[in-house]
């Protein structure tokens, strides 16, 4: 496959920053409403019709925990319904309320007017390039992520994983629970020490790769607690990885490790709502057996702590 120009890829992403923030994107009124992105993209989907919130998941790649907690805001602000098929009734299809379909036509108007505008500025012939040039970006890029590849588990300090890690706790829980720089801080200042500290056998850290690229991150801290204690630590995945497995296997490779040290215990520390990563910890042999609420990353959460003793 023949390398494009590093030029031509660096212009491309500034392009795209450029569409990325002009959309709305990066903060404020999004499509002329106060609603977050994801939101605005599912009223669309689900105006379709015939749509569950699994399907909906698929279609926006977000999992099924986001997918949730999204709906059941719309929900409660009086958006969206759900209700059960007429040919399938275990099947629940959402559908907008007849305020959603307002609030959707005043989206669309939004949306139209903004590439009118936008458009009124190019030359005659010069929209159809522009159609041609996104859809076949978008297409690419649906390509990319379809073809990446299997998933690899690697154990071990990589170079930019202080970053990648970082980056991946910072955006999935801004979006999450609206965590910003202090939590931000926190982890990144956490993890570097922590690499500081690797040459500890009882340390390790494993990164998903896919691709080549950074994808999902779990460590153990075998120092921090003490007393035969192993503390799991920075786990994430990000939202391209739902449906490979890759959670599951990041897990699995860090409580291998710790029933190989021999640890009495592993504890780790989460947020209440994160029902995905609740259901993984619990099947892999962790229960609930703390919560607090605390404001130590900057927003008050319940937190919890979940304990698996030695397998």
């Amino acid at each position: 496959m023949p390398t494009s120009p590093s030029s031509l890829i660096d212009n491309i992403r500034t392009s795209s920053r450029q569409l990325v923030r002009q959309l709305g994107f990066m903060g404020g009124a999004f499509a002329g409403t106060d609603l977050h992105p994801s939101a605005v993209h599912a009223l669309i989907e689900i105006e379709g019709g015939g749509i569950s919130a699994r399907d909906l998941g698929a279609r926006l790649n977000l999992d099924k925990s986001t997918v949730s907690r999204m709906l059941g805001r719309l929900a409660a602000s009086g958006h969206v319904r759900e209700e059960a098929s007429t040919e399938d009734g275990r099947v629940k299809l959402l559908s907008l309320t007849e305020e959603g379909k307002r609030h959707v036509d005043a989206i669309h108007r939004f949306a139209r007017e903004q590439v009118e505008t936008a458009l009124a500025h190019l030359s005659p012939g010069e929209d159809r390039t522009v159609l041609e040039g996104l859809s076949l970006y978008a297409g690419a890029l649906g390509a990319a992520a379809s073809s990446a590849g299997p998933v690899e588990i690697v154990p071990g300090y990589r170079t930019g994983i202080i970053a990648r890690i970082t980056e991946m706790h910072a955006a999935y829980y801004a979006r999450e629970t609206g965590f910003g720089q202090k939590f931000e801080s926190v982890v990144a200042g956490g993890l570097a020490a922590f690499c500081d500290r690797l040459e500890n056998p009882r340390n390790q850290i494993w990164v998903a790769l896919r691709g080549g690229r950074v994808t999902g991150s779990v460590a153990i801290d075998g120092e921090d607690l003490g007393h035969g204690i192993a503390h799991l630590r920075w786990f994430i995945a990000d939202d391209s990885m739902r449906g490979t497995g890759a959670g599951r296997k990041l897990l699995s490779e860090a409580l291998a490790f710790v029933d190989r040290q021999g640890f009495a215990e592993t504890h780790l520390w989460t947020f209440s709502g994160l029902s995905a990563a609740r259901h993984l910890y619990e099947a892999t042999g962790f229960l609930l057996a703390e919560e607090r609420p605390g404001t130590q990353w900057g927003n008050e959460v319940l937190e919890q702590r979940f304990v698996r003793p030695r397998q």
